[in-house]
């Protein structure tokens, strides 16, 4: 979908007013609870507002935002909202999302919008988050409901009052790459097999030129990928495996990102087999693949002047007599031996193979994502997600870019004295602990031991990849958390350097 945008340096006059059906003014004293018209500036048929504002905060029905029809011959619909100042990015992509409802369920395909007496500093955070709100709740999710959709979607965004015009690039991009991430991810797991899940990306590679290779079972087993084989034994035919997509720039590349996302389209839990609480909803335990997917075509669009290896660990842990157990004793592609403790912590297994892998191409900088360990969301609730790094000079990087993108991060420890909860008797190394204690934290160390020293790495364990009502500007629980977080943090002296 493309949402047309018309940016004006100039404020809304009465002519183009008059021409409205709907109209909504984005107006400063948000932090003053007794701000009225008075303190709004200058603007068309500012008289009868007033005058309407007055006799309804009289009468306690001054609603916020403030909305009222204007004596035209269209009978424009005109709402103020009162923005506070020094809002966080976040603070911006939540109130963008509240007016992008009003603007939708007014059934406008154009909403003209109106920046009034903001400070210049707000405009392009605004326009961003506009942007990114209206992509969001006008995307085409893909529905299995019978009835017919009545919504008329967002074709337009026309601002006016802009001091000088806001590049929007990014803003697009990373709204697409959420989007696909988001939509990839709400699909049912009849539906979103590993299978399909391949064509799909078959599609996207030719689309926007990547490099596509696959790695299926055999092929894994012969790159010594035991821990990832593991996790396809229990299938009946797995279509499971590793796709590596390829973006390479228009000109020599100086550095290479790789992205790695976990891609389990149904999690059991395998022969620890999950309660029916915790199994539903495990369709979205791919999301980690979906958000590797989405940053790739956010990079994509932009352009940007650095080469991409991103790695997409697809796979279903299945329940079968096939399947690995507790006790089991397991080799990865690097040599390292796992003691099998859980058959539900199947994702650091996937993912060790993958990121071994990954690291023998030495990029200069790694990041995987996973819907890893509900301890990260006992940590931290689902309105954050937890980073991990094997290079602790980027935790401020990290925290900066989630305040910038409105996409909040923060980082957990990974001292080497946590390794001692993994020791294991037989092996090099446990999968995770029988119980309790910091399993997010636990589960960066496991994933540690199959990335190079040499290779800067980044774990996202996507704690707030499902979030009740949603989160900020995105209007559905599942948030496609990750793709603003990541374009603003590969922006930073992290890797832009």
């Amino acid at each position: 979908m493309k949402i047309q945008l018309k940016q004006y340096l100039s404020a809304i006059d009465k002519e183009q007013v008059d021409a409205l059906e709907t109209l909504i003014f984005l107006v400063s004293g948000g932090d003053n609870p007794n701000s009225n018209p008075g303190d709004w500036g200058r603007f068309a048929h500012k008289k009868t507002v007033s005058e309407r504002f007055q006799r309804a905060h009289k009468r306690g029905a001054a609603t916020k935002p403030f909305t009222t029809d204007l004596p035209n011959d269209k009978g424009t619909r005109v709402s103020f909202w009162q923005v506070k100042a020094d809002l966080s990015t976040f603070e911006y992509l939540s109130l963008a999302r509240k007016i992008a409802q009003q603007a939708i369920a007014q059934g406008s395909e154009t909403v003209s919008i109106q920046l009034q007496k903001l400070p210049v500093a707000s405009h392009k955070p605004l326009v961003d988050a506009l942007i990114s709100a209206l992509y969001a709740a006008n995307w085409p999710i893909t529905s299995f409901k019978s009835g017919k959709k009545n919504k008329k979607p967002t074709k337009r965004l026309h601002i006016y009052g802009l001091k000088s015009l806001v590049n929007t690039k990014q803003s697009v991009a990373t709204s697409e790459g959420t989007n696909v991430a988001r939509d990839l991810t709400q699909l049912p797991p009849n539906v979103l097999t590993p299978g399909e899940y391949r064509k799909r990306l078959r599609k996207l590679a030719t689309q926007f030129g990547w490099q596509h290779k696959f790695y299926n079972k055999s092929q894994l087993e012969q790159k010594k990928a035991g821990a990832f084989v593991a996790v396809l034994e229990a299938s009946d035919k797995p279509t499971g495996g590793l796709v590596h997509l390829r973006y390479q720039p228009s000109r020599r590349p100086k550095k290479t990102l790789a992205l790695v996302g976990k891609g389990l389209c149904y999690d059991t839990g395998g022969i620890n087999l999950k309660p029916a609480k915790f199994m539903y909803g495990m369709h979205e335990d791919m999301e980690g693949s979906a958000v590797a997917l989405g940053t790739l075509i956010a990079l994509s669009r932009m352009k940007v002047d650095y080469a991409i290896d991103c790695y997409l660990a697809l796979a279903v842990n299945d329940i079968g007599p096939l399947g690995y157990r507790p006790n089991d004793v397991i080799t990865a592609s690097n040599g390292t031996t796992i003691e099998i403790v859980h058959t539900d912590a199947e994702g650091r297994m996937v993912l060790a193979d993958t990121l071994a892998i990954a690291s023998k191409a030495k990029p200069d900088l790694m990041i995987d994502y996973a819907t890893l360990t509900g301890s990260c969301v006992a940590a931290l609730g689902t309105t954050y997600s937890g980073a991990f790094t094997n290079r602790e000079e980027f935790h401020n990087d990290v925290i900066d870019a989630g305040k910038k993108s409105g996409e909040r991060v923060w980082p957990f420890p990974q001292d080497k004295d946590f390794d001692k909860a993994l020791h294991s008797k037989i092996a090099d190394i446990k999968q995770c602990t029988v119980g309790g204690g910091p399993d997010h934290i636990l589960a960066a160390r496991f994933l540690n031991r199959f990335v190079d020293k040499n290779v800067p790495w980044i774990h996202v364990d996507l704690a707030a990849g499902n979030h009740k009502g949603g989160l900020a500007h995105i209007p559905t629980e599942t948030t496609g958390f990750g793709v603003r977080f990541t374009v603003d943090l590969l922006q930073s002296k992290l890797f832009a350097n």
